[in-house]
């Protein structure tokens, strides 16, 4: 580790009376700007698509629609109850539990394909 440290150091541009160090900071400035563009490209963008994909079901969610909290329960909605973070579904016949709407992950079909 000490070693790879001092190679960085020797390698660090100098400034001489006679024109400057060989390099210099401009390629390294450009190889960590060409790395961020990759991870927006590859990483950010699809996750926030993504994030507002799924924010969108949640806003357009209507009773009777089949679900699948981010706990791996599958249910069908019941009651929305505008107004109000909590929706009800139903997991069973006569069976339903309140859950917020946060915690709604997907359409199972959707999920299944994933």
């Amino acid at each position: 580790m000490n070693f790879m440290f001092i190679n960085l150091l020797d390698a660090a541009p100098t400034t001489t009376g006679n024109g400057g160090g060989a390099g210099g900071f401009s390629p390294m400035l450009i190889m960590l700007v060409l790395m961020f563009v990759i991870m927006y490209f590859f990483m950010i963008r699809p996750q926030r698509k993504r994030q507002k994909e799924l924010q969108n079901f949640r806003n357009t969610l209507e009773v009777g629609t089949k679900i699948v909290t981010a706990g791996g329960i599958y249910g069908t909605v019941k009651d929305l109850r505008n107004g109000e973070p909590a929706i009800t579904i139903e997991i069973s016949k006569g069976v339903s539990i309140d859950i917020d709407r946060n915690y709604v992950y997907a359409d199972p079909t959707q999920a299944m394909q994933r």
